[in-house]
């Protein structure tokens, strides 16, 4: 890619029943780790990354959200609330005509990452072939990522290609949350909720779906142990990768 994305949507539109009761007030997103909500630690590398402007999807506690958000001034943001959660597929194509005519960042907001030697998002830009790629996800090893016990998603080939794991497999990639898409890998999609593993599948079925392994730190805020753990390690490798 000869230019980084300048366009992004933050997926922040989930109930995070898993994180009850932290959630029954407080939406997912606003969760603060290290100091920092979610949301921000997302939009923060964003705008580093030269984003521009960010949709962001909001259902549950989206009015917290938009006001929470307000205050920032870089990227621009804009909102794409959801009367029925569209879940990720569904909310990124509702959000497409603000998103331009090429590719573009979208990033899970339940996520906190520390970036290796090159930020991640920079790697993902760099690595993205609009010839070959219609989704180009950041992956990371199922044996660097902490409170993880599932099976993983994906195998990744030498070609950087994804294929998803069988049911009866055990794959040692997951995905983090982090990826670039382009448009033309929603077409034929039909408006409504479905999720965005319908059209990985799609785009790995056509040999145009790939990923670039991180190199760095990864946490999912999906649950009480998975936030506890962000909050007790996240703030020491911050710490000393400064």
């Amino acid at each position: 890619m000869t230019a980084a994305p300048k366009r992004a949507m933050v997926l922040a539109a989930g109930l995070g029943l898993r994180l009850r009761p932290i959630t029954e007030q407080l939406p997912k997103p606003l969760i603060e780790v290290a100091g920092r909500a979610l949301i921000d630690r997302a939009l923060d590398r964003l705008a580093e990354a030269g984003v521009e402007s960010a949709v962001v999807n909001t259902h549950y506690l989206g009015e917290k959200i938009e006001k929470h958000l307000s205050r920032r001034q870089r990227p621009a943001i804009s909102f794409s609330p959801e009367k029925v959660l569209l879940e990720t597929g569904g909310g990124v194509m509702q959000a497409l005509g603000r998103l331009g005519g090429g590719p573009f960042y979208v990033v899970n907001s339940d996520i906190a990452w520390v970036d290796g030697p090159e930020p991640a998002l920079a790697r993902l830009a760099q690595s993205w072939d609009d010839a070959r790629m219609d989704a180009l996800l950041l992956v990371n090893a199922k044996a660097r990522s902490p409170d993880y016990d599932g099976r993983g998603d994906f195998f990744l080939t030498p070609g950087m290609r994804l294929r998803r794991r069988k049911r009866d497999e055990s794959a040692p990639y997951v995905f983090t949350g982090l990826q670039i898409l382009h448009p033309r890998l929603f077409a034929g999609a039909k408006p409504g909720r479905f999720s965005l593993n319908l059209l990985y599948d799609r785009a790995e079925a056509a040999k145009r779906l790939y990923a670039v392994a991180h190199d760095g730190h990864w946490f999912h805020i999906g649950t009480p142990d998975g936030l506890a753990l962000a909050q007790r390690e996240l703030p020491r490798i911050e710490q000393a990768a400064r």
